[in-house]
């Protein structure tokens, strides 16, 4: 039986999930992400320790392998968040933490470098929108604040690509993850020379750019002994972690739509070429290189998974005491109380903005808010509104995605950890007056991830064969027209909020130096 591992560096955790070849799960283990914040001048600064992501990465793995009996993993694929690279020098000793996108202090260099090249120039050339995140800000932050770094640095390695580095020894990347920088020229698939002049650093820290699928090597002798993972399992090159997700959902033609619900929310559609038009730069979308074969993406994107969580953990103390108490999920807890609200959150709208807007309105200075609160709010409105409010979100980024590509699906396929929340499916086919079908994958990332391995260890033939062994059809959301009926009307107060609160939070933004 081929095994294949999928190794999924997530913000919230560290997953290596092992399949065999018809995508069934065989063993799985995680590890949480830590976050760190080391800068008392600037507390809001964060980053990860490249050794601590290392260390939970190995347990993951142990953990994995440690299940299994006589069988062993024949070829490992890394996927993960994009943009986070760490300097490293020619031993590959990292020289400055992984500066996460969670960190803000990358704003001034994106707004200075947009505005000196152009926001449509980095579009048409790259492919993307002006996001701080991107790795040509942290390498011009870098420029800026510590030279003397840069000037040590040899190679610049994405996150994913510096655990590639440790399990085999090689520093390359990947067309999806390469995407993230903001400096792929998209249609040549090379560097740009063009942007890393007006940039002004070395292009040779960039490290050589290769398909996803192509075998890198083998687990050395070290990384062997650190995770237990055996010197014939082969190395192969993953790739972005919504692009691995869409491979697993089969979101790798053109007729798949396809919804990533976890801490980012992406509208997601495959092509032939890359669309680099005139309507996806205004909708604020972006264009990238899928880790499919030849294949590109369009993709609409915001923050979203992480504004539950804060729900959670911010409002929700007693749901989670009650489920501890009933034995029972503390998401069914909470979800009761919005199923148990009317349609419309009785009034309460939700900015759902905690990390800016994204499409089709890119405003890193955008903050989150509740509108309508009354006396007559209690938790459950409070609770629904959230829910409704990052499904309004959804369904501005699916309309802002249908008018510039011009295609719009009866159905969308949902892929995420935020599919296992049935609510949120539900009330997204309500709001969306759309069909949401989620496929019975055991977790789509790191299964996409895997499905990359074997297809680079020779397990599979191409994507349709990986997609045909391994594809499920899950539960599927009907909506409710009544309920839609009554959302589209709640919808045109939602597109109020963005424009009513603009200035507002342009102020906060700057009295508060976020």
């Amino acid at each position: 039986m081929d095994l294949l591992m999928g190794l999924d560096i997530g913000s919230t955790s560290i997953k290596a999930n092992i399949y065999d070849q018809k995508g069934k799960l065989i063993s799985g283990a995680s590890s949480p992400t830590q976050l760190s914040h080391p800068d008392k001048d600037h507390p809001n600064w964060a980053t990860w320790d490249p050794d601590i992501i290392w260390k939970a990465t190995r347990k993951s793995i142990q953990e994995a392998v440690g299940n299994l009996k006589k069988e062993e993993v024949k070829a490992v694929a890394v996927t993960g968040f994009g943009m986070d690279g760490v300097p490293v020098d020619k031993q590959g000793q990292w020289l400055y933490p992984f500066i996460s996108w969670h960190c803000p202090r990358t704003e001034p260099q994106a707004q200075a470098w947009s505005q000196k090249v152009g926001a449509d120039t980095i579009f048409f050339q790259s492919g993307k929108q002006v996001m701080p995140i991107d790795t040509v800000y942290r390498i011009l932050w870098m420029k800026e604040n510590h030279p003397e770094i840069l000037d040590k640095t040899y190679k610049w390695l994405l996150i994913e690509d510096y655990i590639n580095f440790l399990l085999c020894g090689e520093m390359v990347t990947d067309f999806s993850m390469a995407s993230c920088t903001s400096l792929l020229d998209q249609k040549s698939r090379q560097w740009s020379d063009s942007l890393i002049e007006k940039a002004g650093f070395d292009g040779s820290i960039l490290t050589p750019v290769h398909a996803s699928g192509t075998v890198l090597g083998n687990v050395s002798t070290q990384a062997s002994q650190q995770t237990g993972l055996p010197t014939s399992t082969k190395v192969v090159l993953g790739g972005h972690d919504y692009h691995c997700g869409a491979l697993a959902v089969g979101a790798f033609v053109p007729e798949v739509v396809m919804d990533i619900v976890g801490t980012w929310e992406m509208v997601f559609q495959s092509s032939h070429e890359p669309k680099l038009d005139q309507k996806v730069f205004e909708n604020g979308m972006s264009v990238e290189s899928h880790v499919a074969k030849d294949m590109y993406n369009t993709v609409a994107y915001a923050v979203s998974g992480g504004m539950v969580e804060w729900l959670n953990k911010t409002l929700c103390f007693e749901e989670r005491l009650q489920a501890k108490n009933n034995s029972t999920s503390e998401w069914d807890e909470i979800m009761k109380k919005a199923k148990d609200t009317p349609v419309g959150a009785k009034g309460v709208f939700f900015a759902p903005y905690f990390c800016g807007a994204g499409s089709p309105i890119v405003d890193n200075k955008a903050s989150g808010a509740f509108v309508g609160l009354t006396d007559y709010s209690d938790k459950g409105a409070v609770i629904r509104a959230v829910m409704e409010g990052l499904n309004y979100q959804f369904r501005d980024m699916a309309e802002a995605f249908e008018q510039a590509s011009g295609f719009s699906p009866d159905k969308i396929v949902a892929a995420g950890g935020g599919t296992k929340n049935q609510f949120w499916m539900q009330n997204k086919a309500d709001i969306t007056g759309k069909r949401i079908e989620v496929p019975a994958v055991e977790e789509a990332t790191p299964l996409g991830a895997a499905i990359l391995a074997g297809i680079g260890a020779g397990v599979y033939k191409n994507e349709q064969d990986a997609h045909d062994m391994t594809y499920k059809v899950g539960p599927e959301y009907e909506p409710d027209d009544q309920n839609k009926q009554k959302y589209d009307q709640y919808y045109q107060i939602y597109k109020q909020l963005y424009p009513q609160l603009k200035h507002l939070n342009n102020e906060i933004y700057e009295k508060f130096e976020r």
